[in-house]
């Protein structure tokens, strides 16, 4: 079985994605971002990457597809840089998988 990959963000951030041939949905407001990523989790997408300032703006979906198994989301930073998130939610699935965080 092979798994798509979408990418969710700001145009600026997440246009280069289409070179790698990945789903690329641009747009900064909550019901175009709400929107996009519904329709990747229906359509059964393996990796949904989304800048962490998309993700600012649904919190409780992303929450809810950490428990299934199916989907994974990984957090990216937009054009403007980093907030941070990204990194702090692969160190808390460091510490949960390894029992402390190495990084």
């Amino acid at each position: 079985m092979s798994y798509k990959i979408g990418v969710i963000g700001d145009k600026e951030s997440v246009l280069p994605f289409k070179l790698f041939g990945f789903t690329v949905r641009y747009g900064n407001d909550l019901a175009d971002i709400s929107q996009y990523f519904d329709e990747m989790v229906k359509a059964n997408f393996g990796i949904i990457y989304i800048t962490e300032a998309c993700a600012l703006q649904i919190p409780e979906k992303i929450q809810q597809l950490k428990n299934k198994l199916s989907t994974t989301v990984v957090l990216i930073p937009d054009h403007q840089g980093s907030k941070g998130m990204g990194k702090e939610e692969v160190q808390k699935n460091m510490k949960k998988a390894v029992g402390q965080n190495i990084l």
